[in-house]
């Protein structure tokens, strides 16, 4: 955690027990969370998934930082398609359930691309 004080090369490392005391006197807490199965962090794309982790806790003057360590993967995210926007293009274009909706997917989304698209077809 602080470089220098670790046993690298059989020089010996700090007594644990020492060193906690001694972050404990700057005011640094630190804990292991237990039992954790996974962690997940949502973004705009897509959705890191950590499984496996270990996760600590260090406190430091009120803030608290978190390390995860574990298997890492990440999954895009899968565009939802509201049930209202397939019956629009369903209604618009005379096409399918599935139509509208791979339509729609294929446009990101947007309805005016999708109608277009299948309408042209």
């Amino acid at each position: 955690m602080f470089p220098g004080m670790g046993g690298v090369g059989g020089r010996g490392g700090m007594n644990p027990a020492k060193m906690k005391q001694m972050m404990k006197q700057m005011g640094i807490d630190v804990k292991e969370l237990k039992d954790v199965q996974e962690v997940i962090i949502r973004t705009a794309d897509s959705n890191i998934v950590i499984e496996n982790a270990n996760v600590t806790i260090m406190k430091v003057q009120g803030s608290d930082t978190y390390q995860i360590v574990g298997d890492v993967k990440e999954v895009p995210k899968e565009l939802e398609i509201p049930a209202d926007d397939i019956k629009l293009v369903m209604e618009q274009t005379g096409v399918s359930e599935e139509d509208a909706r791979k339509a729609l997917k294929s446009s990101n989304g947007d309805l005016a691309e999708a109608i277009v698209a299948l309408s042209s077809a």
